[in-house]
């Protein structure tokens, strides 16, 4: 091991004994008492020197036997160590493609601060390069947040979509004004491709893929129909839903951003569950979609660029917090922004009994297992907790699968 105080966090001195790590509430933490030999020794921390070598360095300050393992101790234990050789051979390898690091090292910076084992930041980042992800749509949306999963170093990121590239559609970050006329599809991979840190890792041989398994880790689904941001059709998501395949939101709509829900199939409410509560609460529900769908296309539809960037931004930092393991609070839940308040609002997205999906029955059961002793947790909570907690112990035995 050659331990790191995590460079994420700064580091200050409250007083003579006390030390402040990190700045934000999020993520700060002090360290006391701490004196002033042992101050010094944290500067040595800087992942260039092993153990061995540490305790020769704290021998030469004068501080007592055991004192360099108890502080790594103390400091790793506290989650404020990194390993700057941990994370197995494919961290090794990583390290070793310095032009890719480089350019990803705020990325693993920021993901130091979520985790909390020495080494693991960087082996996020490994499995990172190792997913496959797919987009559906290419417009101010779609084509942005793409490109930043691929800049985070998801390793494949897949954009689908038809016809060509308008001048609506291009956006900062997304398709070029150059692109105008090209096919949607292929204009959006380039972007993906110009945005990537460098060449993902080869695939190893694997069994071939089911006609019905999409084998992407996550389906992001950004449409440039407005009417499909707001009424999201249950039947295109379907072969997603029977595969397991967890599937994330994402669009504007008018003056509206909406972010989620991020479906995890019989767990978390789908796009049916959403359109069968609000037929209950509106019965004219079902009518107005179909006149919306059916009605007169429209010159442009009303996608201000900062709003979809805003958007993009957001689903991409759902979608990695997925990715990396956790559960976003877009789990069973709608976030939505509007211009021109700008305050975002969660609104819970629960599982239907009327939906073929499976959620409501699993939550049922799991009711029932509730009420007889067990451990088991109950859907209803789990649509609540989604939208303030990232505790994804139970969920990612499962979702890790798709990986």
């Amino acid at each position: 091991m050659h331990p790191m105080v995590k460079p994420a966090l700064r580091r200050g001195w409250r007083d003579l004994n006390t030390v402040q790590f990190g700045m934000t509430p999020a993520h700060a933490l002090t360290l006391g008492p701490v004196d002033t030999a042992t101050g010094s020794f944290l500067d040595l921390l800087d992942g260039t020197r092993g153990l061995a070598l540490l305790r020769e360095e704290g021998r030469r300050m004068d501080l007592p036997d055991g004192h360099v393992d108890r502080l790594v101790e103390r400091l790793a234990r506290a989650g404020l160590l990194d390993d700057a050789r941990g994370g197995g051979p494919e961290a090794a390898d990583l390290r070793e493609r310095k032009e890719v690091l480089d350019r990803l090292r705020p990325d693993l910076a920021a993901l130091s601060l979520l985790t909390s084992e020495p080494g693991d930041a960087i082996e996020h980042l490994t499995v990172r390069r190792r997913l496959r992800v797919q987009v559906r749509g290419a417009g101010r949306v779609g084509a942005v947040l793409a490109a930043l999963l691929s800049g985070a170093g998801v390793g494949e990121v897949d954009v689908r979509d038809g016809g060509r590239v308008e001048p609506g559609d291009i956006a900062p970050g997304g398709l070029p004004a150059e692109a105008v006329g090209e096919r949607r599809d292929e204009s959006a991979r380039r972007a993906v491709r110009r945005a990537a840190p460098g060449p993902a890792p080869r695939r190893g041989p694997g069994p071939p893929a089911e006609a019905d398994t999409p084998g992407f880790s996550l389906v992001i689904i950004a449409p440039r129909d407005d009417v499909s941001v707001h009424a999201p059709d249950p039947s295109a998501a379907e072969p997603l839903i029977v595969s397991g395949t967890p599937h994330l939101y994402a669009g504007v709509v008018e003056g509206t951003g909406v972010v989620g829900p991020l479906v995890l199939p019989g767990e978390t409410g789908c796009a049916g569950c959403l359109h069968q509560e609000r037929t209950d609460r509106d019965p004219a529900w079902p009518r107005l979609v179909a006149q919306w769908h059916s009605g007169r296309r429209r010159a442009a539809r009303a996608c201000d660029v900062t709003l979809a960037t805003t958007v993009a931004g957001l689903a991409a930092a759902h979608a990695l917090i997925f990715l990396d393991g956790r559960t976003p609070s877009s789990a069973g839940a709608r976030w939505e922004v509007s211009v021109p308040t700008l305050q975002w609002h969660a609104r819970p997205v629960w599982p239907h009994s009327a939906c073929p999906c499976g959620a409501a029955e699993k939550g049922k059961q799991e009711h029932i297992s509730e009420d007889r002793g067990t451990h088991a947790t109950m859907a209803v909570q789990h649509s609540q907790e989604f939208c303030r907690t990232t505790d994804a112990a139970r969920l990612a035995g499962t979702w890790r699968a798709h990986v």
